[in-house]
């Protein structure tokens, strides 16, 4: 199983580009980094990708220093 669930604040505004998919449609994609707080003054930076719908609520709705939470998977 390849789950995970972080909640952290936004280090800047996302990212969004637009691209072709192999079928030839637009395809938006939203990249952004989440800093997650560890234990003492430690923090993990994640780098986050989102596609299609949640990339343009990404865009609407995110901007830098945000706390939001994701779910998603590793790879």
């Amino acid at each position: 199983m390849n789950n995970v669930t972080l909640i952290g604040r936004l280090c800047k505004d996302p990212e969004v580009r637009t691209f072709k998919s192999k079928d030839g449609s637009d395809v938006r994609q939203a990249t952004f980094t989440l800093a997650v707080d560890r234990a003492g003054d430690d923090a993990d930076f994640i780098r986050c990708q989102a596609y299609g719908k949640t990339a343009e609520l990404v865009e609407e709705w995110c901007e830098k220093g945000q706390r939001i939470g994701v779910t998603g998977h590793i790879r």
